[in-house]
């Protein structure tokens, strides 16, 4: 796959593995005026697929980890991986946007993987800030615990704030949500799509210019917006982590994938 200047570009799907339809507002949005209306929550994890490799985006979260959690695990991410013909088993790039739960489990379906994780985001998790409640919240200090094994492994690759992962593929921090935090720009067909990961849980925080309440930085957070959309074509090419209008405004690559993947490379239909 290539663009018409022949650089490469890439199929991109997203992977909804699992839901939570009891969160409400209140859950989601600092200084919410409707704290207890239902706004449900889907998790996604990613891959892009070109013509001569595949690269994972997070690796979803463990069905234990979802109970804990008080969230509905619909399917194992590994599973649909390979429904996409992606073999974790030889998968050689695997990218973590950070490192919250929902984002780090099923590591060691990828033995052959080198990971890669902003290095501020290593140094937040095994850090001051941890003896904080409200800041090691989202995290699993198991989990933390398998990227300190890769990096003493030589398996993970802590980068700098702007790091090229390879041609048509990019990541960058921006911080806000974690100290960490950082978005993908792939190249596709349609152009540059900007999978923002937990910098952008809903549709509605850029369309807002509101924040999440899962914070580290909220300035941070709400010019993150900002810098999405300097990497995106269009608003129509950034994409939500956890909203369930993703799976509205894209199709299933296939029937048997109905409810469990979208494509994101081809033109979102508005609804």
């Amino acid at each position: 796959m290539t663009s018409p200047d022949r650089s490469p570009t890439y199929e991109v799907y997203a992977i909804r593995y699992a839901t939570n339809p009891r969160r409400v507002r209140g859950q989601n949005f600092i200084l919410e005026e409707r704290p207890s209306e239902l706004m449900p929550m889907d998790f996604f994890s990613w891959v892009l697929v070109g013509a001569e490799r595949s690269i994972v985006i997070d690796t979803g979260m463990a069905a234990e980890k979802a109970a804990k959690h008080g969230h509905d695990f619909l399917v194992s991410p590994v599973d649909v991986l390979r429904q996409l013909g992606v073999d974790p088993t030889t998968a050689d790039t695997v990218v973590m946007t950070h490192l919250h739960y929902d984002h780090t489990g099923h590591v060691d379906a990828f033995p052959k993987a080198r990971f890669l994780l902003q290095a501020e985001e290593m140094a937040y998790v095994t850090g001051p800030f941890m003896q904080k409640a409200w800041f090691r919240r989202a995290y699993e200090v198991d989990e933390i615990a398998k990227f300190l094994e890769y990096l003493h492994e030589e398996r993970l690759t802590l980068h700098g704030r702007d790091h090229q992962v390879a041609d048509g593929v990019s990541v960058h921090w921006v911080g806000g949500h974690c100290a960490g935090q950082e978005v993908v720009r792939v190249r596709t067909a349609r152009g540059w799509v900007v999978l923002a990961s937990d910098a952008l849980h809903y549709y509605e925080e850029i369309e807002r210019g509101v924040p999440f309440s899962v914070a580290f930085n909220l300035s941070d957070m709400i010019t993150a917006h900002d810098r999405i959309r300097e990497l995106a074509d269009s608003d129509d090419h950034i994409v939500p982590a956890h909203d369930p209008k993703v799976m509205e405004l894209y199709t299933a690559p296939n029937a048997d994938l109905e409810g469990k993947v979208v494509r994101l490379d081809i033109s979102p239909t508005k609804v």
